[in-house]
């Protein structure tokens, strides 16, 4: 592990080095990626520094206790000694979990795009109670949500809604809350009291860098139409909204949050180029044979992975069985107990692989 370490010092040091040269902005691509290499590697070389700090302390002990004539020096290395020990067990395990190999997405922002699905109006409701779950998680980690996109349900909710968001490790948050989430409750309208179970899917995708994907433009359609909804005078008199279409692959993204026409292009562009690096993605993990059928994160988006059963205040996670009973406070956006049980359920896996 220590040659391994070594070598990775070396690299930051040589990252280091290639970032303050004077002509290291020139090419934006490769800058932003020595940027990133540089903020990784980062956080192994500080744990490094601090694990050959405590192997120094330790030699230094046992050494005191193989040489030391006074009695009471050698018992208090032996203390010291005992300290020491397990800070190195807890480093190493620290330092084993740094080193398995990351998704080179977790870092990227994100478009999440929430749909209702079986359940009528209860399922437009819920996928605006989904909304505002994520909407609160994304304020209390410092992050930034925009909506991109959004149809209302008729009785409250979204039949649909898009939305971008940007900060630190997004998507390495946010990647596993892909799938069906299904909710059980008694809706507002049911007089008799009876429970209904409705379900609204969730897709997560990486948003992409222009440098991510080639995208020809004049493989892409843009149609223009008048928005819809909540907006303002210029709403349905002004050709403001932008659906974009990708001609080779049958791909539509469309944007009419803004006024802009400009910038409800940009906005939509973003989309399109997200949906079509996913399907890019998708084959040549299939080509390669390389698609993890991982519990976690590798499921088919057809998959439930969450419950949400408002009679019981329960909420559980089908694909690691884990389950808390609070859910008001899940539903205000605390989900960080299952992003971080996901995460660890994740990191075994790979660790496992790592193994084999």
């Amino acid at each position: 592990m220590l040659d391994k370490l070594e070598a990775i010092k070396e690299r930051f040091e040589d990252v280091s080095q290639q970032l303050i040269q004077p002509d290291a902005m020139s090419d934006m691509k490769k800058y932003k990626a020595l940027n990133k290499e540089y903020k990784d590697l980062e956080k192994i070389v500080i744990e490094y520094k601090k694990y050959l700090s405590l192997l120094s302390n330790i030699e230094n002990a046992k050494q005191v206790i193989a040489t030391e004539k006074d009695e009471e020096f050698r018992e208090m290395a032996k203390e010291e000694l005992d300290e020491l020990i397990p800070q190195q067990e807890e480093m190493e395990e620290l330092i084993k979990n740094l080193l398995i190999p990351k998704d080179p997405n977790d870092s990227k922002d994100i478009i999440i795009e929430i749909r209702a699905g079986a359940g009528g109006d209860e399922a437009s409701i819920f996928a605006g109670d989904l909304h505002r779950m994520y909407s609160r998680f994304a304020e209390k980690q410092g992050w930034k949500m925009e909506l991109i996109d959004a149809q209302e349900g008729t009785s409250g909710g979204y039949k649909e809604i898009i939305s971008s968001i940007s900060g630190e490790d997004v998507y390495g948050k946010m990647k596993f809350e892909s799938g069906v989430h299904r909710v059980q409750r008694v809706p507002a309208t049911e007089t008799q009291g009876r429970i209904h179970t409705s379900v609204a899917s969730v897709v997560v995708l990486p948003e992409v860098e222009e440098f991510d994907i080639e995208l020809n433009m004049n493989d892409i359609r843009k149609d223009l139409f008048c928005a819809s909804g909540p907006g303002g005078q210029s709403v349905n008199t002004t050709y403001s909204a932008v659906r974009l279409t990708h001609i080779p692959s049958g791909i539509v993204a469309q944007c009419q949050d803004q006024k802009s026409q400009l910038k409800n292009f940009d906005k939509a562009l973003k989309v399109l180029r997200s949906r079509i690096y996913e399907v890019e993605l998708a084959k040549k993990n299939e080509e390669e044979g390389a698609q993890r059928k991982s519990m976690v994160g590798g499921n088919d988006r057809s998959d439930k992975i969450r419950t949400y059963n408002y009679p019981q205040g329960r909420v559980t996670d089908h694909r690691i069985g884990y389950t808390v009973y609070n859910l008001p406070i899940v539903m205000d956006g605390a989900i960080d107990d299952f992003v971080e049980e996901l995460r660890i359920a994740e990191s075994a896996e790979r660790l496992k692989e790592g193994v084999a």
